[in-house]
């Protein structure tokens, strides 16, 4: 067995690219082994061959390393040559043309008294000695850097390769040996280079065990997670230096650990000019501009003073450094204090007048349009939410509002935040704020939701809106591109009714004037593109009035609804997933189409708890029984058995007349009542009372008994509809796996 070490040695990979190159290098190096052995013979042009190989050991990767100059990677346990191989062709058969037999030959490379006969056919075994490994290295590794799948790349000089960024170098080495690859005129050799200035000269490495260790003494931490560990232990001690600590940023510290190669922490301090901007604007233009790290004090409340990674170090204490990021920081913090104060000179109510000339969706209007679905709808709510009216329709004025300001244009993470804070500043009622801040949560499965009544009326009527005027326009996901993150605003409707216990009808929410606005516009835009296209009819559509406007609206689909619940109760499933509910009971509980989704969950909640208990268990096994009887009868018989055609008066044995009281409307009323005043537990009692019955019913009872008679056998076939309906008005239990 021996060792590959490869790096791909360039200019500077952007950080957001680095981790999946990382991991395609890996895979793409390792797969030709995975599948046993490398080819050492090309089939391509015979057919029904197979191949045999030897096992020796499996290759792993060893270390892997990534800097914004390099991509390494150190494979163990490949074999030293490739394993001896046999391939066993199928030819013709024995009576076949000569010619036949002579192709095969041909292409086997075989004499006649070399090929065997089977059952009248021509086979012959070909034996290919292993050829080295490192013979096999070149081709794939050249193969790979060919087919790089970067998401952008380029050429660089007079060749016609193209990388991520221009390539310096290509380390490879197998077995202590350089494998001869080549790249875009580049040749591989044994040599790297460590810092860009602090140790710019080649560096030779004879094998994969010296290399992490020969780039840390030139100044390069090729290990990515200790190069992030390394970073956020020096941060920690500096701020900790100033009575300060670190504004938590994961993905800031991802991406800078994808900056730097030998990482340097320094602290600077903001002009106290600024520090009356609203934080969340000093701390994104740190982070976006500069990838500055923010300092909070021990109130959380932002510090003064912000943390540089550097990837140098310097002589004269790291002096010029602080003073230029500070110098370029006070430029990026005067362009926001230039835009927070002319912002201001507006009230939200005139910046909303311009979201007429913002496009929302081609076939939905602007964004304009959508703030009045979304008014129309959010005032729906407050009869089901109980939230004040007045302030809903102006929060939803508002809440978009600040997306043509100057300081959202340039920083669009900050929408919603800095419509709160200028509706503040022009004393606007708090709870309008909130919402306009609020009403883009949650943004994620571990942000926040809304609680106060005016932000959910508006949170949900944007997210509800979005889905179904994209849902009728024909936009919704398919596999995995959701471009309209239609998925991430279905799970954030369902955590603010979860969170808030919220008693939403949604197929209301569906079916309300959304939709019908959507088809207005529709017919509309169908209406403008006629007399854009055919002047000489005016006359003809003036008379066309709004009712013919909705009639144009077919664009709508007939079964949005369904089409919308169901893709809600798709992502039910995956947000009640961690809490250990099963996907098949929220099937079961949904059958009957519920979309009161506090209910929806509490019912699936009780099922569960129910067929984890032994009686529960014994009961599903009893209803899938008589579920799979009937179905096999009434597809035997051609016709339907059902409970209503029960003659309980026929009922002549203990066993079936146990069952009658299943029937018995008190029985379904009280199932009903269970039902309605949420009483799960008690229901589930109920259910557990028709275990014993059911139980001895089909221990002693032989529905099919050919000696009683076909009346006999179709009224206890009715009666197991009787069980199975009873059952289904509860769940439909036959959706349980299990």
């Amino acid at each position: 067995m021996a060792d590959l070490l490869l790096e791909l040695f360039s200019e500077e990979i952007p950080a957001r690219m680095q981790e999946d190159a990382l991991v395609y290098l890996q895979k793409a190096l390792l797969s030709p082994f995975m599948k046993i052995a490398l080819p050492a013979i090309d089939l391509s042009g015979l057919s029904n061959a197979s191949q045999s190989f030897e096992i020796h050991s499996i290759p792993s990767i060893g270390e892997n390393f990534v800097t914004p100059r390099r991509l390494a990677v150190w494979v163990k346990n490949l074999p030293e040559k490739q394993s001896d191989i046999s391939t066993e062709l199928k030819g013709p058969k024995v009576d076949a043309p000569e010619a036949a037999l002579q192709g095969f030959l041909k292409k086997s490379g075989l004499k006649l008294e070399q090929l065997e006969q089977r059952d009248g056919v021509y086979f012959a075994t070909v034996h290919q000695k292993g050829k080295p490994t490192a013979v096999a290295l070149k081709t794939i590794i050249e193969h790979l850097l060919a087919n790089f799948p970067w998401p952008k790349s380029m050429r660089w000089g007079a060749g016609e390769v193209t990388w991520v960024r221009p390539l310096h170098s290509i380390l490879c080495i197998f077995d202590g040996k350089i494998v001869p690859v080549e790249f875009g005129g580049v040749k591989a050799g044994n040599t790297t280079r460590g810092h860009r200035f602090l140790a710019p000269k080649e560096i030779t490495i004879s094998k994969p065990q010296e290399y992490e260790a020969a780039l840390e003494k030139a100044f390069v931490i090729a290990d990515r997670d200790k190069r992030k560990a390394e970073i956020l232990k020096q941060a920690e001690k500096v701020a900790a230096s100033k009575s300060f600590a670190i504004k938590k940023d994961e993905a800031l510290l991802d991406e800078v650990t994808g900056l730097v190669e030998w990482p340097v922490v320094l602290v600077g301090s903001i002009d106290a000019k600024f520090m009356d901007l609203p934080p969340e604007v000093l701390s994104t233009v740190m982070k976006k501009h500069q990838k500055y790290f923010a300092l909070e004090d021990k109130a959380e409340k932002l510090a003064p003073h912000f943390l540089i990674t550097g990837n140098m170090e310097a002589k004269d204490g790291r002096k010029a450094i602080i003073a230029g990021n500070e110098r370029v920081l006070r430029a990026r913090f005067s362009d926001a204090r230039f835009f927070w104060d002319q912002d201001r000179k507006k009230p939200l109510a005139e910046w909303a007048v311009s979201l007429k000339d913002v496009t929302f969706h081609a076939k939905l209007g602007t964004v304009a349009d959508k703030v009045a679905r979304i008014k129309t709808l959010a005032v729906q709510l407050t009869d089901c939410i109980k939230a004040d009216k007045k302030l809903v329709e102006r929060a939803a004025e508002l809440c978009k509002a600040d997306l043509v300001t100057g300081m959202v244009g340039e920083f669009a993470e900050l929408q919603g935040i800095m419509g709160r804070y200028y509706a503040l500043q022009q004393k606007e009622d708090a709870f309008v704020a909130d919402a306009i801040r609020e009403h883009y949560k949650p943004q994620g499965p571990n942000d926040s939701v809304p609680h106060t009544p005016v932000s959910i009326c508006i949170a949900l009527a944007d997210k509800l809106d979005t889905l179904v005027s994209m849902f009728a326009i024909g936009e919704k996901p398919t596999g995995s591109k959701d471009p309209f993150a239609l998925r991430r605003a279905a799970l954030g409707v369902i955590r603010i009714v979860l969170d808030n216990n919220l008693r939403l009808p949604l197929k209301s929410c569906f079916a309300a004037p959304p939709a019908a606005k959507i088809a207005l516009y529709d017919a509309q835009q169908k209406l403008a593109a006629k007399l854009h296209e055919a002047p000489h009819k005016v006359g003809k559509y003036l008379t066309v009035n709004e009712t013919a406007f909705e009639d144009l609206g077919d664009a709508v689909p007939a079964n949005l609804t369904g089409m919308l619940y169901d893709f809600f109760i798709d992502r039910l499933k995956v947000q009640l997933k961690d809490s250990g509910i099963r996907h098949d009971v929220i099937s079961a509980v949904v059958a009957d189409g519920d979309d009161d989704l506090v209910r929806i969950v509490a019912r699936a909640k009780a099922v569960q708890d129910f067929i984890g208990t032994d009686d529960g268990k014994n009961l599903l096994a009893g209803y899938k029984r008589a579920a799979n009887i009937l179905a096999i009868e009434e597809k035997k018989d051609k016709t339907t058995y059902d409970a209503a055609d029960l003659d309980a008066a026929a009922l002549k044995e203990p066993e079936e007349i146990g069952l009658i009281f299943v029937r018995n409307p008190k029985e379904i009323e009280k199932i009903e009542q269970f039902i309605n005043d949420e009483q799960f537990i008690d229901l589930m009692k109920w259910l557990a009372s028709l275990r014993p019955p059911i139980d001895l019913f089909f221990d002693k009872i032989l529905v099919n008994d050919k000696t009683k008679g076909d009346d006999v056998r179709a009224n206890r076939l009715c009666l197991l509809a009787t069980i199975k309906g009873s059952m289904d008005y509860i769940a439909n239990f036959g959706l349980i796996e299990g």
